[in-house]
């Protein structure tokens, strides 16, 4: 089966609900320079236990650069980690079947 769109979302998953930060009271924060965070509601977010967010960064790097709308109804993180994955494991076998040859021994 393939299945074309991760933003798909489980609706019986628990959602991480946003919680607000005061970094000035986190000690490795003491000393640097303050910035600020921006909230935003109705977006995306990652089920209560998925501590792992690289994919769900790649998904809205990819959204973001394509000019597409992050779809806020959700994200399947485990369809997003498969389709990764193959896309990964597809470049490297592209790669592997390619020939290169080089005298270059630093390539900077």
């Amino acid at each position: 089966m393939i299945v074309d769109d991760p933003s798909t979302a489980f609706e019986d998953e628990e959602k991480v609900k946003p919680v607000r930060t005061d970094w000035s009271t986190i000690e490795a924060y003491r000393d640097k320079m303050p910035f600020d965070v921006q909230y935003i509601d109705g977006i995306a977010q990652q089920t209560i236990g998925s501590l792992d967010c690289g994919s769900f960064v790649a998904t809205y790097v990819e959204y973001l650069s394509d000019g597409l709308q992050v779809p806020n109804d959700g994200l399947d993180a485990e369809l997003l980690l498969k389709r990764y994955a193959a896309l990964l494991w597809k470049y490297g076998e592209v790669k592997a079947q390619m020939l290169y040859a080089t005298d270059v021994k630093d390539p900077r």
